[in-house]
């Protein structure tokens, strides 16, 4: 019986896009014990993986991870972060040639953000988490994303029978629709809006109420920012009739499940390979066209480097609306 250790460590979108590979990895090798290390904000994503035998956190106390894992008797590590960090871990496990790493393109997403050359290859991240399989004969089974919710989740606030879910908040502020531009397309939108997003994204919802010109008691928004917990979040993304988000992680969990995404690019283009993993005609992409400053980062900034911000400001706020009203 194979035992196999994943490693993504974070963010909550990279940990989601690792689930075809473990799916993959369990249904296809056959024996094969999963287990997957993962920073405890993150377990949730994973927390009800069925395809997983055993999740461990990676935490402050290492050399006890270290002897707990190297006690564990790995045959193989599958290193789907691929950092300093993983490749002093996978030294300390003795893992040597047993191991399998992803190909991170360091080099090819230099080149496109800082010179606006695109060497990137035209596949998506998943598939290059799927190439660490290839010595096993394990290929993407056509399946798409998955996330797992437990049965008792439930909302503080009743959910509109149809409604639009809005992400306004990103972990990089030059990944975010500022509020009033938010305002501007909630404003057009013929459906309820529930609005969610983290701790700190509370205050840039309160932002758009403040910003929407009379929407009318019936028609308010709802602004969960700050209130739910990850599972919460990914119950109203489910339920929703279509999606309005930022690149940011919860984007990538209203992909497993397959829902209708209005995706809003600023800082960052779908030629990293971070897009939405849905069939062709579920997302609907929303970028400025002409800006040879984009992107001018992989993963964003705390503010616009050019100091203009045209990426999000120029957005076309009545056809983001016109797109979700059309789905």
């Amino acid at each position: 019986m194979p035992r196999f250790l994943v490693i993504r460590l974070s963010s909550m979108g990279d940990v989601v896009l690792t689930t075809p590979l473990v799916r993959c990895l369990k249904q296809q090798v056959k024996g094969a014990e999963v287990h997957f290390l993962v920073r405890k904000a993150f377990l949730p994503v994973i927390e009800h993986n069925p395809y997983i035998d055993k999740k461990i956190l990676f935490g402050n106390a290492r050399r006890e991870l270290y002897k707990n894992l190297r006690a564990e008797k790995y045959d193989y590590v599958i290193d789907l972060q691929h950092n300093l960090r993983t490749l002093m871990l996978k030294r300390r496990l003795g893992v040597g040639h047993r191991s399998y790493a992803f190909r991170k393109l360091n080099l090819e997403k230099w080149l496109l953000v800082n010179f606006k050359i695109n060497r990137m290859p035209s596949m998506h991240v998943v598939d290059r988490y799927l190439e660490t399989l290839r010595d096993f004969d394990v290929s993407y089974d056509g399946k798409g994303l998955d996330y797992f919710l437990p049965s008792n989740v439930s909302l503080p606030f009743e959910l509109p029978e149809k409604y639009i879910a809005v992400v306004i908040g990103a972990k990089h502020y030059t990944k975010t629709l500022p509020a009033e531009q938010v305002a501007k397309v909630l404003g057009k939108l013929n459906l309820p809006v529930v609005m969610i997003g983290g701790p700190g994204d509370r205050r840039a919802g309160e932002k758009v109420l403040e910003r929407l010109e009379d929407p009318g008691i019936e028609r308010m928004p709802v602004n969960a920012c700050g209130q739910l917990g990850i599972h919460q979040s990914a119950l109203v993304v489910r339920d929703a009739h279509a999606i309005i988000s930022n690149d940011t992680g919860m984007m990538h969990v209203a992909s497993a499940f397959g829902k209708r995404i209005i995706t809003v690019w600023g800082s960052t283009v779908p030629a990293l390979g971070m897009s939405p993993f849905l069939e062709n005609g579920l997302e609907i992409r929303m970028e400025v066209e002409g800006l040879r400053c984009r992107p001018c980062s992989k993963i964003g900034f705390g503010r616009c480097p050019k100091g203009h911000f045209k990426c999000m400001l120029d957005q076309d706020t009545d056809a983001i609306a016109e797109a979700a009203n059309a789905v």
